[in-house]
């Protein structure tokens, strides 16, 4: 495997030059603070391939959606994560040359990411303008400060030549979408200044034709540095503060650049949002690049002191789990509960940027245990506040109660594949299966006794709706869906599908037996609609071939040509970058568990033999090609007690980017997958489990480890669990006394 980055516990480095890797850099370097972020693309330009991602929080794009045969029910458009403004842009001249490192070949190169500090430093000698130059560049995107951005630059001369150095610090509006249809943009510019050290530029989304919302943002940015201000400009789509200056042989200068960025999502008019940036700007002017930075580690202290995962004897395994974990809480850490979890967050644009039910199935679960239990409760209030659009989705397929949407950033569904708009419908029974979660395991039930109530009656609706009837085998059946295996479309009765059908039926049910007389009243549940229930969650069909002892995955798996995947030649893989469409949706191969996928959420429900012939059956043929997938079969596997296997898959999953698996990190970091790291450390190694209402444990210790340890949130205490070569060692170091059970002990905690 080619290694880009360098093994080290807290950075992702290299010193490796490689123009070949560039966009696998970017991905890798992004930044961000769940309310805006950028690729780690170089400020001062790079002419060959670079993908320059600057991405709002919550701002977006409904692009129409471009069908050769329009059906009934397609999504109007396809929302999308806009490329923002530019206001990372640094041109540079060296004696009149500008830096271009896609024209000039660097001697010398560092690209360090500090993920304890969150600070990306990019160093680099280069000859430009005749003169071998040495430039550092950094960059932060403040953890205490949501509206702001500093990078600093310092540029050092020869040590036996002196150099004229011009620095453009420039805010650019000229900017594309990577996937933009025929090169349109996207922003148009409505206000413009640039005077001595300070700029600004306001713009807006353009108008669209969906009736969804135009966003306005304001950028200011303001400079320090010793280098002489020569001018400034305010050209059509960039504003400009022009700096310059003479380096005498061996003389260094510094150039500091904050931009402070409001958006109308949080301000009514152009007037507040420019007053807005003006006041936070001047707020930080006051404050040096030190002060700065200073607060920012010490808000990325607060998260590492609560998340931490230390992994001793094994630095692979360490520098993946805090690359997971930064990139994660970069994305998104619960401080507005109006924005989600995109599977790319700030670092690309595939996937648009929107919401998928990744956010429910593996996001939720990690937020559960290292954070404040408000910050999954907003990622169910998130869902709850996009009823109105799950109506509408529902209403464009003809039927009943609330289908939420595959994709979305307001409710309304806006993914422009038919099989996955129409067909992929597990995602009402994952938003169910979210709130049965995050009620077992905080023991709050403020929420599914009122708004998850709502929900999930909704949920159960559409369910009652969507399947229909067998006369020949008396059972209730879901055709024409797509499981979470998306390389097996248009199937009858998806067993996983099949079984949250069932469970979220039973499950609505008994949470209407618990709610009080208002909500009753206002859910408007008839006892026809609750036989109604019944008889489908009682007679749901679940494939089972006991032949084999397993649920086939849908009724025609196991017709198909089973060759496990060991015999596909490597070249061929991954199947998605070398197969048709046609092939593979042919084949028996697995993008991601499915059956296994039902398994880990209902662990506890089946037996060890159920479990253990449905992974050698199912793991045989997984390619694992969707990131989601290495986390789910490690934790089973770890059930299981294939110990060695478990890591194996922990490993792919921890370091899937970092060691590009599957080819595909060049557009963007696998965001929402990155939980599966934490999840299979603490539910696989340390076999976590809630066992009617009370932690449980049953750790092992991987082979070539000599000790891990996490923090672990649960019911208002916070335990840190610490595994090791002498055994289970657990304390409780914040909250009452709990009891908990590691194997067969129970054991109080004080």
């Amino acid at each position: 495997m080619k290694r880009t980055f360098e093994i080290s516990p807290w950075h992702v480095k290299t010193t490796k030059w490689a123009p070949e890797d560039k966009l696998l850099q970017e991905s890798m370097t992004a930044l961000a603070n769940e309310n805006l972020g950028m690729r780690g693309f170089f400020e001062e330009g790079y002419s060959k391939t670079t993908l320059q991602g600057v991405y709002l929080g919550g701002v977006w794009f409904p692009d129409k959606t471009r069908v050769g045969w329009w059906k009934n029910g397609y999504p109007k458009y396809f929302g999308k994560m806009i490329n923002a403004v530019n206001f990372m842009k640094l041109t540079l001249k060296v004696n009149g040359e500008q830096v271009d490192l896609a024209k000039q070949t660097p001697h010398d190169f560092c690209l360090d990411l500090d993920m304890k500090r969150g600070l990306l430093t990019r160093t680099v000698t280069v000859t430009v303008g005749g003169a071998e130059v040495t430039l550092k560049f950094e960059r932060f995107v403040s953890a205490a400060q949501k509206e702001l951005v500093c990078q600093r630059l310092t540029v050092q001369s020869p040590s036996d030549q002196e150099i004229e150095l011009a620095v453009d610090s420039q805010i650019d509006a000229d900017v594309y979408n990577q996937d933009a249809n025929y090169d349109e943009q996207f922003w148009k510019v409505l206000a413009k200044e640039a005077s001595g050290s300070h700029a600004l530029l306001v713009s807006q989304t353009k108008a669209n034709d969906f009736g969804t919302p135009q966003f306005m943002v304001a950028m200011q940015t303001s400079a320090k540095t010793d280098l002489n201000h020569v001018g400034d400009l305010a050209e059509e789509k960039q504003v400009t503060n022009q700096f310059a200056g003479t380096l005498a042989p061996g003389d260094s200068v510094v150039l500091e650049k904050r931009t402070v960025v409001t958006t109308s999502r949080d301000y009514e008019d152009q007037a507040s949002l420019v007053a807005a940036a003006a006041d936070v700007s001047a707020q930080i002017d006051q404050e040096s690049f030190a002060d700065l930075l200073a607060a920012h580690e010490a808000e990325w202290a607060k998260r590492w002191s609560k998340s931490d995962v230390v992994i001793e004897g094994d630095d692979e395994a360490q520098q993946g789990i805090r690359f997971n974990l930064f990139q994660l809480f970069s994305t998104y850490y619960g401080n507005d509960s109006r924005l989600n979890i995109s599977p790319k967050g700030f670092t690309g644009e595939k996937y648009g940027g929107a919401t998928y039910w990744d956010t429910e199935a593996y996001c939720l679960p990690v937020y559960l245990g290292v954070a404040d239990p408000q910050v999954a409760k907003n990622l169910l209030y998130y869902r709850y506040r996009q009823l109105p659009g799950a109506y509408v989705n529902a209403k464009e397929q003809g039927l009943k109660g609330a289908l939420f949407p595959m994709v979305t950033f307001n409710g309304i569904e806006c993914h422009n594949e038919w099989e996955i708009t129409f067909e992929e419908i597990h995602r009402n029974g994952d938003i169910a299966y979210a709130i049965y979660n995050y009620t077992r395991y905080t023991g709050d039930t403020s929420y599914v006794l009122h708004e998850g109530a709502k929900v999930l009656v909704e949920i159960a609706r559409f369910w009652a709706d969507r399947v229909h009837y067998s006369q020949r085998q008396n059972k209730y059946m879901l055709h024409g869906v797509t499981g979470p295996n998306e390389y097996d479309n248009n199937v009858n009765n998806d067993w996983y599908t099949n079984l949250l059908c069932k469970w979220s039926l039973q499950y609505t049910l008994e949470i209407l037996d618990q709610v009080d007389q208002e909500v009753l009243k206002d859910l408007a549940v008839t006892e026809d609609e609750r036989r109604l229930f019944q008889a489908i969650a009682d007679n749901m069909y679940l494939p089972e071939d006991a032949e084999r002892g397993i649920f086939p995955e849908n009724d025609a798996f196991l017709d198909k040509d089973l060759t496990p995947v060991a015999q596909i030649p490597s070249e061929q893989l991954p199947l998605n970058q070398h197969w048709s469409w046609d092939k593979i949706l042919r084949s028996p191969y697995v993008k991601q568990g499915d059956v296994i996928q039902g398994i880990w959420d209902f662990i506890d429900d089946f037996t060890p033999e159920q479990k253990r012939k449905n992974f050698d059956f199912y793991e045989q043929f997984t390619v694992h090609e969707s990131s989601l997938s290495p986390s789910v079969y490690s934790i089973v596997a770890a059930d299981l007690g294939d110990q060695e296997k478990a890591v194996e898959l922990y490993q792919r999953s921890a370091r899937l980017d970092l060691d590009n698996y599957n080819n595909d990190t060049d557009d963007g970091l696998h965001i929402t997958s990155m939980t599966g790291a934490w999840l299979d450390i603490v539910q696989g190694f340390a076999g976590m489990r809630i066992r009617n209402g009370r932690l449980h444990y049953a750790p092992f210790l991987p082979k070539n480890w000599t000790a891990y340890q996490f923090n672990q949130v649960f019911r208002g205490r916070t335990i840190q669990v610490r595994v090791d070569q002498a055994g289970t060692h657990l304390q409780l170091v914040k909250g009452q006394p709990l009891e908990v059970e590691v194997g067969q002990q129970v054991i109080e905690l004080k």
